[in-house]
């Protein structure tokens, strides 16, 4: 893999919080608004009328709004007022999900979209929970997902202090690791880099302690030489399921934040049961923020 040569500060300017009113987003948003607090990020809140919005007038009358695109607007400024220190502003999108937040990410430039998931289950309308996946397997930017496992306490904002960085060591994986090291020295965070192997199967020619000794040392080649001038990064290989494996490791070490990197696909629904099984795993059940980077 090939190491990251030098380190760039990270920083957020736009956030596109993404809502639709659910209790999932409504724990997002606290998240969303440190983000920006901490950068001195613009905060966008938005949200898609979608079909469903819509239902039949009795008496076979025309379609009717539920709620009018003014009282949308309104909802979505009375959220983010809560945050009155952050530059803010509603945006209503209409049509399909992904297609009207490609248009706003491009128009507003933006560089962090946060959203909430309450992964596969429940019921169809609540979109954004649903299509999270979708969402930071095709979003330009990084994503960072609030899982329903996190309830509905307050970040710990400016005291994230311990971030867990997993890679599969693919490249896709691989473009992970700027903002993760970025985002460590920004916090002055731990860092720790975790790889999870598989376990062997019989007839494989590597054996095990040489597997484990390449695995860190591709580990050990993300990190810029000048990043151990302030960072003391832990490397850490572990074996077994790769998702349960980075879950595990996020308890026990308390992470407040993972970051992975994850493949990008033109076919979502194949991607989703063949490669996308540890992302979605981790993403619907870490107890911490999840930082996703599309490769």
């Amino acid at each position: 893999m090939k190491a990251v040569q030098s380190l760039a500060r990270i920083t957020f300017k736009n956030i596109l919080f993404c809502t639709d009113f659910s209790a999932t987003s409504e724990i997002a948003l606290p998240y969303a608004a440190e983000v920006a607090r901490h950068f001195g990020a613009k905060l966008f809140g938005f949200h898609v009328r979608l079909a469903e919005h819509y239902a039949f007038v009795p008496e076979g009358g025309p379609l009717e709004p539920v709620l009018t695109d003014q009282e949308i607007r309104q909802n979505i400024r009375t959220m983010l007022d809560r945050f009155p220190s952050l530059e803010r502003e509603a945006i209503l999108g209409k049509g399909a999900v992904w297609p009207a937040m490609e248009s706003v990410i491009k128009e507003k430039e933006i560089d962090l979209v946060v959203v909430g998931t309450r992964g596969r289950t429940g019921f169809a309308k609540f979109v954004l929970g649903s299509q999270a996946e979708e969402i930071f397997r095709q979003a330009p930017c990084p994503v960072m997902t609030i899982g329903p496992q996190l309830g509905t306490h307050l970040p710990r904002g400016t005291q994230m202090s311990e971030i867990l960085y997993a890679s599969d060591l693919s490249p896709e994986s691989g473009n992970a690791a700027p903002y993760a090291i970025s985002l460590a020295q920004e916090y002055q965070a731990h860092l720790t880099l975790l790889h999870v192997l598989t376990p062997q199967r019989t007839g494989d020619l590597v054996a095990p302690h040489e597997l484990l000794a390449s695995s860190e040392r591709l580990l050990r080649n993300m990190m810029p030489a000048e990043a151990e001038l302030w960072c003391e990064p832990k490397y850490l290989i572990e074996e077994g399921d790769p998702g349960t494996g980075i879950l595990e490791t996020a308890q026990r070490k308390g992470a407040d934040l993972i970051v992975l990197g994850v493949r990008g696909t033109a076919n979502f629904g194949i991607a989703t049961h063949l490669i996308g099984a540890t992302a979605h795993k981790v993403v619907t059940h870490a107890v911490c923020p999840v930082l996703t980077v599309r490769g």
